[in-house]
């Protein structure tokens, strides 16, 4: 049986069957997407609820796993060549695990890209974007008085739901086939409404972002994976 121990996470997060995969994460936009991703994949995992507080994030231990102190990171028992593997960046996870399942990722090289191309379009633009829309609309930015931060991120929610707005015409989802591109993107669609932000940015007006998010939430495995681990301990 694959030993775990070495892995100084464990040492705070222990593990229960070392033979799953070992997800270590929070239900925020980019934690989601990896609890989706497992459950769509079938694979099996053990969650380990790691907050966003310092307490937790910048702890010795999870830094041990992510010196980046974000979640969601992992631990793969059985990565390449059989050996342990851990990995973080949710969009890194995302496409590990595509390749490990063969799931996912379109099935030809042209349409991996396509996938890929719209997954770096979340992580380099959506979900950068949002957090920052989120920090001055909910969190302590919305206490400046300077208004130009604020309205430089609702302009460029804007701006970013349009081009998916744009790119839904005609498609269900965004690269195609349904896949881990879709995955990253709505997790964070989903998070407007967290922020009291929905109306600020016009996503009533989008029809077919709208209709898209209520396709991604309606998925069985999307309703298992948006609360993995659970926000309660």
């Amino acid at each position: 049986m694959t030993d775990l121990s070495e892995f100084f996470v464990t040492s705070r997060w222990p593990v229960e069957d070392p033979t799953k995969l070992q997800l270590f994460s929070f239900p925020t936009p980019n934690g989601r997407k990896i609890g989706v991703a497992l459950e769509e994949m079938g694979l099996p995992y053990e969650a380990h609820r790691v907050t966003v507080s310092d307490k937790d994030v910048k702890s010795p231990e999870f830094l041990s796993l992510n010196p980046n102190n974000k979640i969601p990171a992992i631990i793969d028992p059985d990565g390449p060549g059989g050996k342990p593997l851990a990995l973080w960046e949710s969009g890194a996870i995302l496409i590990y695990l595509a390749e490990k399942t063969g799931r996912f990722h379109g099935t030809t090289a042209a349409e991996k890209h396509v996938v890929t191309q719209w997954l770096m379009w979340q992580m380099g633009g959506l979900g950068p974007m949002l957090g920052q829309l989120g920090f001055f609309v909910k969190f302590a930015g919305s206490e400046i008085e300077d208004p130009r931060p604020r309205e430089r991120y609702i302009n460029e929610a804007r701006r970013l739901l349009g081009v998916l707005e744009g790119a839904l015409e005609g498609k269900d989802w965004v690269a195609g086939d349904y896949s881990i591109a879709d995955m990253a993107i709505v997790p964070w669609l989903m998070g407007l409404e967290f922020y009291g932000a929905e109306e600020l940015v016009g996503l009533p007006q989008l029809e077919r972002v709208t209709a898209y998010i209520e396709r991604f939430k309606a998925r069985p495995a999307v309703q298992a994976g948006l609360n993995v681990p659970p926000r309660e301990g």
